[in-house]
């Protein structure tokens, strides 16, 4: 008898065990096909937020790298017109000059041949123009003979051909002649800063030497920019840009588009964008890096959350929600991302829900 009573105590519990075991267990997420459904009661459930899909202004950044330059008709490299010796200089480094001012002076056997050249067309003019004269006036009074006379007038306008010559040569250098013999002083050909200066008192220079000094005036830049091909119809003549430099991360600079290059880089598909940007306090060097972002005209687009973005291998999807606790796979295709969100271009509707968090359970489910 107590036999039969301990079995059916034994029974009871086990069968409580069961009961309990089975009250205990969570219900599991369900996975049909591309179909999900998540139990109310199960853990996940409440993981889950959801949004409602809608359009919002959006703006498609091209973003390029470029490099500072100095603008090229703002910008003069000197160096010396003829083989020489330095006997002065006139200007320091970081001096800002005028154009036209003296920057130094070089004697030159080379260009005291300029100033006799010059010199010797001046003698020559001032002779013809007397014989011409002497011509005219004997022609005049009918003891002149009128071939000498036409003969002396061609022999003048030759002359005056080669003093205007030797004037121009003499032009090239900033130069008014001076006496045989005296130095050439080379002048500045812009306004600006001496950014570089090489120059040394009693330095021989050969004619093709390398420039000794670096003028720019660099309260305006440029930058130039490479924009992919596919990216060059956002970007038009006179647009703002935003630019950011490495040496000032928190400076907000702004420029315009002054020249898009008519031709395509071949090997890198990409086309050269100049931007100019004011430098008032020259704090834009040549040469510096710089991330330019061309801003384009804002468009109605499909955002999302880039946590409602999922992948698998080359498949991008969300979940839609189709009931209180199903959703679906919807494949979807992007375009641009940021931090935060990013722009479905196909594949969601505006008024559609998805699932924003909680999808990564999603990927362990049976």
């Amino acid at each position: 008898m107590k036999k039969i009573i301990l079995s059916s105590i034994i029974l009871f519990a086990a069968s409580c065990k069961d009961n309990t075991s089975q009250q205990n267990k969570e219900p599991e997420i369900m996975i049909k096909g591309n179909q999900v459904t998540v139990p109310e009661n199960n853990p996940v459930f409440k993981k889950i937020k959801t949004q409602v899909v809608t359009e919002q202004e959006h703006s498609d950044g091209v973003i390029s790298a470029g490099t500072i330059q100095a603008i090229p008709n703002h910008y003069a490299e000197i160096a010396s017109p003829f083989s020489g010796r330095i006997t002065k200089s006139f200007i320091q480094l970081g001096q800002h000059i005028s154009a036209g001012s003296p920057l130094f002076e070089i004697l030159s056997s080379d260009y005291f041949s300029v100033q006799k050249d010059y010199t010797d067309a001046l003698n020559d003019v001032q002779l013809a123009e007397k014989n011409h004269r002497r011509q005219q006036d004997l022609v005049k009074h009918g003891v002149g003979i009128q071939k000498e006379l036409d003969e002396a007038e061609t022999d003048f306008k030759n002359k005056k051909t080669s003093l205007s010559n030797a004037s121009s040569a003499l032009k090239v250098y900033n130069s008014k002649g001076g006496g045989i013999g005296s130095p050439l002083i080379v002048r500045a050909p812009i306004s600006g800063e001496i950014i570089s200066n090489k120059i040394v008192n009693g330095q021989y220079l050969k004619g093709d030497a390398d420039p000794v000094m670096i003028i720019a005036e660099l309260s305006k830049v440029w930058i130039s920019g490479d924009v992919k091909e596919k990216d060059i119809r956002f970007v038009n003549t006179g647009d703002q840009v935003s630019v950011k430099v490495s040496a000032y991360p928190d400076r907000n600079i702004t420029g315009k588009v002054y020249h898009i290059n008519e031709i395509v880089d071949e090997d890198t598909r990409s086309i050269k964008v100049l931007i100019e940007c004011d430098n008032p306090d020259r704090k834009l060097k040549p040469g510096m890096y710089a991330t330019v972002n061309f801003s384009t005209t804002p468009a109605k687009a499909v955002m999302i959350p880039v946590t409602a973005l999922m992948q698998q291998d080359n498949f991008q999807y969300v979940w839609v929600k189709t009931g209180k606790s199903q959703y679906v796979k919807r494949s979807v295709t992007t375009g641009e991302t940021d931090q935060k969100t990013v722009r479905i271009t196909s594949g969601l509707k505006p008024g559609e829900t998805i699932m924003t968090e909680g999808g990564i359970y999603m990927l362990d489910a049976k």
